[in-house]
């Protein structure tokens, strides 16, 4: 167990560290506003359709093919086009020099307040697993939960009026962090446990049609979400707003999760929600960096990007761990969709709590 937790670290920390730099670059090189969404949503288009053509690469000529293909192509992108990426001298205010200095783990953890219950009960279930132990009852859990709670609705219920810019934006920085984390905790059970749903709900398949059926679910989910960035996410953006845009995608994709739960009885039906669930997925990975991008001093957007990346990273730890532990307790599986609803439910109307900045049209 231990070797396969260091196994999955090791591949996520590679995915994030490839990734964060992109997702910083992109705020470097495009002005706030317009040029900025269309930005990462045309990254989610472009990664989303690599990621449907590695489905079908690998269900054509298998997966050791997938991997050799993949590394390649990961290596090509990585070293060749930075060299025609030309990158501003000065990012930021010259009024604001915070930028210059390094940040300190103080610093870190006080921009991290929202996410301390998710980041302590990632500390303790991995060590857990790890070691090999665990506590009687829940109140670890319980516990953890209540301050979650707690610190979510501190950050989400500051208000921004009457502060500085600096200050304003690092409470906007926190209830987006607030936000989006409940967002993950559902995304990441869905990718987990969906095989468990699958059996449950659909009774008689062999592991062969399971599977295929898992596969074609994420496959749809993937598609729709490379597509709708670009095609319907970015345009209604310009009409009212990027937050807004989001919490309705996210008030989408819950009610899609719970359609999975009630009547998800079917591979067909399952895959027509699935597709409905793809709006949402198309808008987790491309609004919210676009929102958080303008929140925070431009000449950090490495640091606070990276910060933005734990409140992806600890929930889907929670999600492996937490959600796990009470997935296989239950013999009613509709659960797994259910966490999923809610968790989305709360993130949409978190959303509603997040400040939208103007956009700025392109010049």
């Amino acid at each position: 167990l231990g070797v396969a937790i260091a196994v999955a670290l090791t591949l996520d920390l590679a995915i994030n560290v490839s990734f964060n730099p992109t997702r910083s670059v992109i705020a470097d090189v495009t002005p706030e506003g317009v040029a900025r969404t269309k930005g990462y949503t045309w990254m989610q288009t472009v990664s989303g359709t690599f990621g449907v053509l590695a489905y079908a690469i690998g269900a054509i000529w298998g997966n050791y093919t997938l991997i050799y293909l993949g590394a390649g192509l990961v290596l090509l992108f990585s070293v060749v086009p930075p060299f025609f990426i030309e990158e501003p001298r000065e990012l930021g205010s010259e009024e604001n020099p915070q930028g210059a200095s390094a940040a300190s783990a103080g610093e870190v953890m006080r921009s991290i307040r929202p996410l301390w219950g998710f980041l302590i009960y990632a500390v303790y279930g991995l060590t857990a697993s790890v070691m090999e132990f665990e506590m009687d009852g829940y109140w670890v859990e319980f516990a953890c939960l209540a301050i979650t709670i707690g610190l979510m609705l501190e950050a989400l219920l500051k208000s921004e009026e009457g502060l500085s810019e600096a200050d304003a934006g690092m409470v906007g920085f926190k209830k987006v962090l607030a936000a989006h984390s409940f967002t993950w905790i559902g995304v990441q059970t869905m990718f987990i446990y969906m095989f468990a749903f699958v059996q449950y709900r659909v009774p008689g398949l062999t592991d062969l049609e399971m599977g295929r059926v898992v596969s074609i679910s994420f496959l749809i989910l993937n598609a729709v979400g490379a597509l709708v960035p670009v095609l319907l996410l970015e345009p209604i953006t310009e009409r009212i707003g990027r937050v807004k845009t989001h919490m309705l995608s996210m008030f989408i994709m819950a009610a899609a999760y719970a359609g999975i739960a009630l009547v998800g009885t079917s591979p067909m039906m399952i895959y027509v929600l699935m597709a409905v669930a793809g709006i949402g997925w198309g808008a987790t990975v491309s609004l919210p960096f676009a929102i958080m991008s303008v929140k925070v001093d431009q000449s950090r957007m490495g640091l606070y990007m990276g910060l933005f990346n734990l409140s992806v990273v600890l929930p889907q730890l929670v999600a492996s761990l937490g959600v796990g532990a009470a997935v296989a307790a239950a013999e009613n599986k509709m659960l797994i969709f259910a966490i999923c609803a809610v968790t989305l439910l709360v993130s949409a109307v978190s959303w509603l709590l997040v400040k939208d900045e103007p956009l700025v049209a392109e010049s």
